[in-house]
């Protein structure tokens, strides 16, 4: 029998290689990404440079000898790829983290408002004014407090603007609408509900929670579906006003609206064939319904509304930022609401 040549094989027999055991077991320089390929013949999965494939891979990233960081193409086929990962694209990052806390007014309502908090990453060297009160609170509480440098809050923050404070909570919880409905009935209240009709930007959620904080809303519905969640961007741009407003999270926008009728609310659809919003009554139970920027509300969800308003528009521009929009109806029915209580009616 003839004994096996040892060694690299030659660019000729690269692409034929057998099972045949050896030390390194080499195979051509496609094994890498080529190992899942079909035929007689297996790559090692143990080819050198920037991509790393093959049966032997574990788990979606793969750093290669530079330390660079490497994901699985979305590609299917025998090949394997491995694609080089956007350092900006937080996507996934966002997913995994998305019980942090960012930015010291964000992180102090959050103790504030008696939020779980595993623990405390605090910059070294901050200590002063808001973070201070920060630490102050949390050792009051015994909540672990772990000094870090810049470098490893930034590697941890998905909103690029930790301010030199990150707090890992507990999941944010999601009310059901009849939480909402008690809340308002607590307070002796009429219902004052936001509905939020496939709203996708972090920062217009975040607005809105705001706005809804400061203008007396019970509660913000959104879908489960083409929605975004509440994610730490949301926290940040929320000021900390996600910490007091309920959310509701639901399957079907419709059928909510539905059943808030049945519960005595009327409901508002901002759209601009609808008439002008401070020409409208509305001090009774109301749900406001606000539509993204770029379709607005959707056709089926328009006709449940039992009525439209819109804002007048002076300028060129035919639309608002979603936010906006949803701050100035809702600070009119807050005016209205306060006339109402104040003189008995609206002036």
């Amino acid at each position: 029998m003839a004994r096996a040549k040892m060694g690299r094989p030659t660019e000729k027999t690269a692409k034929k290689w057998d099972d045949r055991k050896g030390p390194k077991q080499w195979g051509s320089k496609q094994d890498g990404p080529k190992s899942a390929g079909k035929g007689p013949y297996k790559g090692t999965g143990e080819a050198r440079g920037p991509f790393k494939g093959g049966p032997t891979a574990k788990g979606p990233y793969k750093a290669d000898e530079s330390g660079r960081g490497f994901k699985k193409d979305d590609r299917r086929g025998p090949q394997n790829r491995m694609v080089e990962m956007d350092p900006y694209d937080d996507y996934d990052k966002e997913e995994d983290n998305i019980n942090l806390i960012e930015g010291r007014n964000p992180v102090l309502e959050a103790l504030k408002s008696g939020r779980e908090i595993d623990k405390l990453f605090v910059q070294k060297g901050a200590s002063e004014g808001s973070i201070r009160q920060i630490i102050a609170i949390a050792r009051e509480k015994n909540i672990l407090i772990k000094e870090v440098d810049k470098i490893k809050l930034d590697n941890l923050s998905v909103t690029h603007n930790h301010q030199g404070v990150i707090a890992s909570a507990a999941l944010y919880k999601y009310y059901e609408i009849d939480e909402i409905l008690e809340i308002a009935k607590e307070k002796n209240e009429e219902p004052f509900i936001i509905i939020l009709d496939e709203i996708t930007d972090n920062n217009n959620l975040g607005s809105i929670l705001r706005t809804a904080d400061a203008a007396g809303v019970h509660g913000v519905v959104i879908p489960k579906r083409r929605s975004v969640a509440l994610t730490p961007v949301v926290a940040k741009t929320s000021a900390g006003a996600i910490e007091y407003v309920p959310v509701a999270k639901v399957t079907n926008i419709n059928q909510t609206m539905e059943y808030l009728k049945k519960k005595g609310l009327w409901i508002v659809g901002a759209e601009m064939s609808g008439d002008v919003y401070y020409q409208k009554d509305m001090t009774g139970p109301i749900a406001l319904v606000i539509g993204s920027e770029g379709e607005g509300i959707g056709r089926l969800i328009k006709e449940n509304c039992d009525f439209l308003v819109k804002i007048p528009m002076a300028g060129k521009i035919s639309s608002l930022n979603a936010g906006v929009s949803a701050g100035i109806i809702a600070y009119d029915i807050f005016r209205q609401r306060q006339l109402k209580s104040l003189k008995g009616g609206i002036h």
